[in-house]
């Protein structure tokens, strides 16, 4: 008889969906939980049941463990899977299932309180003899003690929260001259995300690479690893692709880190499905980071090179079950990529985004999966991670799948929130990266003058489709309300459009140039001319010929805003051709507006303060990350629109500077 029979899934979003996928599979009933805000979510829909345990807040709904164990009760869960992130390392919400007679799908309450200490497994991995970073890993947290330890160990170093992952609260420090305000930035992030602001200082390994081991214990004492996975390429600490094998992989040093991971692992009896990082630099050496006790985001690639499901290999040692492979039995073949599908704008700093998913295809085909919690017409909002979807890929050969991944990544489409597919493509095509030489400083070193790191204008050629779609919309509706088949006469004046993307006002002239229902196009925008032929839009596809060249291209119109999958992702546009005329602003108005929806963390100035161009002067939280914004002129504060813990709305006056006379 097995342990269990009914799995509620402590999680949202692409995790919660991909978890159900497996236990349903395996022929258990799967309960999920909701805030107020996922109520429509794709996970919901999923499962058998759904609960919903509190308001959109995580603090008040998704890592509240009494709310979710009331859920589980309440549905005769007799199992709970965390997935990541949320509760899924707190040793507590293990702690709190076990006294409710529910099985924790993990490890123990102790591997995880151990574990989930960055601090704490350090000391432990020192003692267990695991090759580790020398820096400091002491209970005393004082501001003096900090700053005489990194003396200490010499800069660079990294100042890393002791709790939780995902680059929040990590801080690069190159000079004694910034350790104290990254000390504190560090530990406000790392309090605000997860409730500890404890601290663990290292020093910095200089153009490492990322490799992790996924390592899984059963009841009875097994323990394997299953290869590893290169997450070297990163930005602001967070993993941007994650690959199986890593590229400069041997053998005998795989061995090594392997046995390395066991080791840990085994160190603390470790249960179920466990990752331990390490750094390797160019030498060889490896060097301890942490060890995750859960699922890793990343797992799907582990999963392609060697043919296991870990979820199912999750639940079944949760029920007492032995591994389903020894050591000697677990193969890898071939080579998997992954890449992370964010709702951000890589080309304004990747900032978060929210809005409505008006559109969404993932690009499934050979070799491709898409992991997502995604349905269209779905709010994407400030309150959660912005990771909306996985893409992965897998070929016989590194080149293979990251060739087809590529192809994926520009394939889906998003349309309604602005998303990192661009910079992702362009980073899968960069020579550094298909050579397989990608470090943790490759974004740094190759890849920051990108062009997807800054912002590009439409080009002639999309602006020209976008006029040809609302010419259709607009000459389709008259001739309907006449009862005319054909679009408006050859013989009649221009048509002229004016568009606006963000602040920027553009003006496209369209000429047709025959009759018919496909008649050709002229648009001019400026001095460009583009000759196009709109042979047919349906509300999701536009098949247009460009230069004698037909292209099948995604749209979405809502009102006067038009959406348009282009070169450089997702396009917005809003008609204002019939909108008032009103007086333009000055360049530099002294406005400092939300840049999405979010919560005040910190005020820092007051009306009537002289402020530089530059200057912090507030502080906004969004989607886990804390987002600083500063003054674009000199001058001095007229009005302060919000307070500390205010939640905001994305274009909200927050501050007004009176610009100081030039």
């Amino acid at each position: 008889m097995p342990a269990f029979n009914k799995i509620l899934i402590a999680n949202r979003g692409e995790i919660a969906c991909r978890v159900m996928r497996t236990a349903q599979d395996l022929g258990y009933r799967t309960v999920a939980v909701y805030s107020e805000a996922d109520a429509d979510a794709r996970h919901v829909q999923l499962a058998d049941e759904a609960v919903c345990i509190g308001p959109a807040q995580v603090n008040q709904s998704y890592l509240v463990i009494e709310n979710i164990i009331a859920a589980a009760r309440k549905t005769g869960a007799d199992a709970i899977h965390p997935g990541y992130g949320f509760l899924s390392e707190n040793a507590e919400f293990a702690r709190a299932c076990e006294a409710a007679g529910i099985v924790f799908i993990g490890p123990t309450v102790e591997a995880i309180h151990l574990m989930g200490s960055k601090r704490l497994s350090k000391i432990a991995m020192l003692e267990a003899g695991v090759p580790c970073i020398p820096g400091y890993e002491g209970a005393d947290q004082d501001e003096a003690t900090l700053t005489r330890e990194a003396e200490r160990i010499g800069y660079p170093l990294m100042i890393k929260a002791s709790a939780g992952g995902g680059g929040r609260g990590m801080r690069l420090v190159n000079d004694g001259s910034e350790l104290a305000a990254q000390i504190r930035t560090a530990r406000s992030e790392a309090q605000n995300a997860f409730g500890s602001g404890e601290l663990i200082l290292e020093r910095a390994v200089i153009q490492p690479r990322h490799v992790e081991i996924q390592v899984f214990g059963d009841q009875h004492g097994n323990i394997v690893y299953l290869g590893e996975r290169d997450c070297s390429v990163q930005r602001r600490h967070q993993k941007v692709v994650e690959e199986a094998p890593c590229p400069v992989m041997t053998p005998t040093l795989r061995q090594a880190m392997g046995e390395a991971a066991v080791k840990a692992a085994a160190s603390v009896n470790y249960v179920g499905a466990g990752t331990v990082e390490f750094l390797l630099d160019a030498s060889g050496a490896f060097y301890f980071l942490e060890m995750n006790t859960r699922l890793q985001v990343e797992h799907p690639v582990t999963e392609l090179i060697t043919g296991q499901d870990l979820v199912a290999w999750q639940i079944r040692t949760a029920s007492g079950q032995p591994l389903p492979l020894a050591q000697e039995n677990i193969r890898l073949t071939g080579h998997a990529m992954e890449v992370r599908l964010y709702a951000e704008d890589a080309a304004h700093n990747f900032l978060p985004q929210t809005g409505t998913a008006l559109r969404w295809e993932p690009a499934l085909r050979d070799g491709i999966r898409i992991d997502h919690g995604l349905v269209e017409g779905q709010a994407i909002t400030p309150f959660y991670d912005p990771m909306l979807a996985k893409v992965i890929a897998y070929g016989a050969t590194r080149d293979e799948a990251r060739r087809k991944l590529l192809r994926a990544v520009e394939d889906c489409v998003l349309l309604g929130v602005n998303g990192n597919q661009r910079f992702l493509a362009n980073l899968l095509g960069h020579p550094e990266f298909a050579a397989g030489n990608a470090t943790t400083a490759f974004i740094g070193e190759h890849f920051a003058q990108d062009a997807s790191l800054s912002p590009q204008p439409p080009s002639a050629r999309e602006l020209a489709v976008v006029a040809a779609l609302l010419y259709q919309r607009s000459a389709s509706s008259r001739a309907h309300q006449q009862q005319l088949a054909g679009w408006r006469s050859a013989g009649s004046a221009p048509w002229r459009f004016v568009l606006k993307q963000a602040e920027q006002r553009i003006e496209v002239e369209l000429q047709v140039l025959g009759d018919g229902t496909q008649p050709r196009l002229l648009a001019t925008v400026g001095e460009q001319a583009v000759e196009l032929t709109l042979l047919a839009a349906d509300g999701r596809w536009a098949h247009v010929e460009l230069d004698g060249v037909r292209q099948r291209l995604a749209y979405h119109l809502q009102g006067d805003g038009i959406w348009l999958y282009g070169h450089n992702g997702n396009l917005e546009l809003q008609d204002i051709t019939h909108a008032p005329a009103t007086g333009s602003s000055a360049a530099a108005s002294g406005s400092v507006k939300a840049p999405m929806d979010g919560a005040i963390v910190e005020v820092l100035v007051e009306e009537g303060t002289t402020v530089a161009k530059g200057q912090l002067l507030v502080v906004l939280e969004a989607m886990k990350m804390e987002h600083p914004l500063k003054a674009g002129v000199d001058g001095v504060i007229r009005r302060i629109g919000v307070s500390q813990g205010d939640q905001v709305k994305n274009r909200q006056l927050l501050v007004e500077i009176e610009a100081a006379e030039v």
